[in-house]
């Protein structure tokens, strides 16, 4: 009897791993690498606030904002300003999940 409660209770937790929704997906920048200016595009499957950061490559934080993003495709707007040249990371973060990506300014 045991067994069988253990055995359902497995396969319970591993349908709850594998049934976890994607609350971001798709993400990249475009154009990447630019000069003055690129749009991050992502897709959210719910409505929400995130958190957008921008690091450059010694980890200091250069950008933090908080942005509500609505179901489906989304976009953020980001100008270099005075930011010199080299490689950034951008990441994109709710409740659930975190992606960092690279971009280049030239």
């Amino acid at each position: 009897m045991s067994k069988k409660i253990l055995f359902i209770i497995f396969l319970s937790i591993t349908f709850l791993g594998f049934s976890q929704e994607k609350t971001i997906d798709k993400v990249f920048a475009a154009p990447n690498p630019f000069t003055n200016s690129t749009t991050i595009n992502f897709t959210a499957s719910n409505i929400s606030t995130v958190n957008f950061s921008i690091r450059n490559v010694l980890g200091k934080t250069v950008l933090k904002k908080n942005i509500q993003v609505k179901f489906g495709k989304n976009t953020i707007a980001f100008y270099k300003n005075d930011l010199p040249s080299g490689i950034y990371i951008y990441s994109i973060q709710d409740k659930k999940k975190i992606i960092s990506k690279r971009f280049v300014i030239r």
